[in-house]
């Protein structure tokens, strides 16, 4: 699929991310862990901005019914896109989060995609990373389920490009290793300090190193596929990055942008 070049109204186009706690901007109270949309414009040139609208705990359900998927329709422009992706949330049990793939999950993520095209805007499905997880043989648990396919369905029906993070995720974790995965998540090194909003062995989100290579990938991903044009991306090669350029937030924008981004007419 193709992108579709539209004249802005006065701005570059946006990139708007939606989905959970792994896309998350974080901030600086939460080095080293990172989201990979934090490291999103590392990949990309100053021709597009990436807004990004996840939110931690945050499954289709929930992001859409707090409102935060109808924000981002009122502030998108023709020609912007939206880059969502569900499942790590939607599978938990609790009422307000939980969907099922093959169905209330699906007509969830299709809301996604008929707000986007109603706006002239254009929608990409990005199938999350499964979490590290990984058993004495070497094997990666698949704890997203079919959540994944799913998402994959809705794509094919809907003739929806698709990032597949998912698949890639579970070659990295198996390739890695259990020992050398670690290096991707919040694992702490000597020296660094415990903050008090992360947990020291987690097993679901990412420091900065495994948040960039989320990122690179992604950015690849839409490139190789044409969906955002060719002059976008950069540096899709470089290997050495500073933690200065992850675009780590202070507390009061990381606090105002988690409360503002939210429509107060949530069902519209």
């Amino acid at each position: 699929m193709s992108y579709a070049s539209v004249p802005q109204q006065g701005r570059r186009p946006r990139i708007y991310v939606a989905g959970g706690s792994n896309a998350v901007s974080r901030p600086y109270s939460f080095l080293p862990m990172a989201g990979w949309t934090q490291a999103l414009p590392l990949f990309l040139t100053d021709a597009v901005e990436v807004v990004n609208c996840a939110r931690a705990r945050a499954s289709s359900k929930s992001f859409r019914e707090r409102g935060r998927l109808q924000w981002i329709l009122e502030d998108m422009a023709p020609g912007d896109y939206l880059l969502f992706g569900f499942g790590q949330n939607d599978i938990k049990p609790d009422p307000g989060l939980h969907t099922e793939p093959f169905s209330t999950f699906t007509e969830q993520m299709a809301a996604y995609v008929h707000g986007t095209r109603e706006r002239q805007g254009h929608p990409v499905i990005l199938l999350p990373y499964e979490r590290r997880r990984i058993d004495r043989h070497g094997n990666v648990a698949r704890f997203l389920g079919d959540y994944p396919v799913a998402a994959r369905q809705l794509a094919e029906d809907e003739h929806v490009p698709v990032v597949d993070l998912y698949e890639q995720s579970l070659l990295w974790w198996e390739e890695l290793g259990a020992e050398a995965s670690k290096a991707a998540f919040m694992y702490l090194r000597r020296g660094e300090p415990l903050q008090k909003h992360i947990l020291d062995g987690d097993n679901v989100h990412t420091r900065a190193e495994g948040a960039i290579e989320c990122a690179r990938f992604i950015a690849r991903s839409m490139l190789e596929q044409g969906v955002i044009p060719a002059h976008w991306g950069r540096d899709l090669d470089r290997t050495r990055f500073d933690y200065d350029e992850m675009g780590w937030l202070d507390e009061e924008t990381f606090r105002h942008r988690t409360t503002s981004r939210v429509s107060t007419f949530p069902g519209a």
